[in-house]
């Protein structure tokens, strides 16, 4: 029987840190170190695939667009996506490999530019709410919606920027080839940025949109393709807690789906920062996923062997992988 799949899912800030300017070098850095965390999970017999974010590296390739439009024609955002895909994979890729090798492991890492369908009816796409790139004056953001028809807001005093619509993920086009990787025992880096996003015409093809997907919408949707056991969503926190930031806030060591529905129904997990992580969480439990573990990368280690971090999980499940019991309530 192959061993199980594990889907890690972390932000592009893992690759520039907040008090990083984003050069090459600070990125290679932080792949290597990314890398060394994901080698807990390898270590423990399962098959990875990993989904990153790219929130910093789209907006510096929306600057790149901005500053030399004069120079040549500019890009719209899905091939920023797209751009992004590439190059963060590569540095991924590499880090992989050469740690890999190090370690005396057979290195077979593929990526996969990945394409996203979202729906074209999707409310969103009328009412964009999604602040990207970077800021502009007043003068050049109407320049820009006047010329290019981009929707813009003025951002807390901070400038102009533009705002795009954050659609749910419906269909992964190229699951196939992730299930297939996958099943030749190869590292799979898939859904970068949340993947490009793409509607499907009447006509059945595909035509890429201005959109920014969730990336852990994203994971959860491929680890449920690929019948992923394990979901471990990377985040800023060791783990999850409820009434955070004020003098209740209580850490969570263990939820069920139906707790964690419920604290979303309270409002306890804002939109724009830990909601859409633990409703990624839910939908890949409620679609068949058997563990979810929400965690820094400081604490991942720990947190895979029961002892941090937040897991999510079925009240009864318990599992036994590769030879090594695992969370269980």
């Amino acid at each position: 029987m192959s061993n199980p799949v594990a889907v890690v899912a972390f932000g592009g800030n893992a690759l520039i840190r907040a008090h990083e300017t984003g050069t090459l070098a600070e990125q290679i850095g932080n792949a290597e170190r990314a890398v060394k965390t994901l080698m807990r999970v390898i270590e423990r017999g399962f098959r990875l695939l990993i989904v990153h974010g790219n929130g910093p590296q789209a907006g510096i390739e929306m600057i790149r667009v901005e500053e030399s439009v004069t120079k040549v024609p500019p890009v719209t955002l899905d091939m920023c996506v797209a751009n992004t895909q590439g190059s963060m994979a590569f540095l991924l890729q590499s880090a992989l490999y050469n740690e890999c090798t190090r370690r005396g492991i057979a290195a077979r890492v593929a990526t996969v530019v990945t394409q996203v369908v979202v729906d074209s009816d999707d409310p969103g796409f009328e009412n964009p709410t999604k602040p990207v790139g970077p800021f502009f004056t007043e003068y050049r953001a109407r320049q820009l919606m006047k010329k290019q028809g981009w929707k813009m807001t003025e951002d807390s005093g901070r400038g102009w920027r533009k705002v795009v619509s954050s659609p749910h993920p419906k269909e992964i086009i190229e699951a196939d080839a992730v299930r297939s990787l996958l099943g030749d025992d190869q590292i799979v880096i898939a859904g970068g940025g949340g993947g490009i996003p793409v509607v499907r015409l009447q006509d059945s093809s595909l035509k890429g949109v201005e959109a920014v997907i969730d990336k852990d919408y994203t994971a959860s949707l491929l680890a449920r393709e690929v019948k992923a056991h394990l979901f471990v969503i990377l985040t800023a926190v060791d783990r999850i807690s409820i009434d955070f930031g004020k003098p209740t806030e209580r850490p969570l060591r263990k939820l069920t789906p139906a707790e964690a529905r419920r604290f979303l129904d309270e409002g306890q997990f804002p939109p724009g920062s830990m909601g859409p992580k633990v409703n990624a969480a839910v939908e890949f439990l409620e679609g068949g996923g058997r563990e979810v573990i929400v965690t820094d990368d400081a604490t991942m280690e720990a947190a895979l062997e029961g002892r941090g971090g937040t897991t999510i999980l079925h009240e009864g499940v318990a599992e036994d992988w590769g030879g090594q019991q695992v969370l269980f309530w």
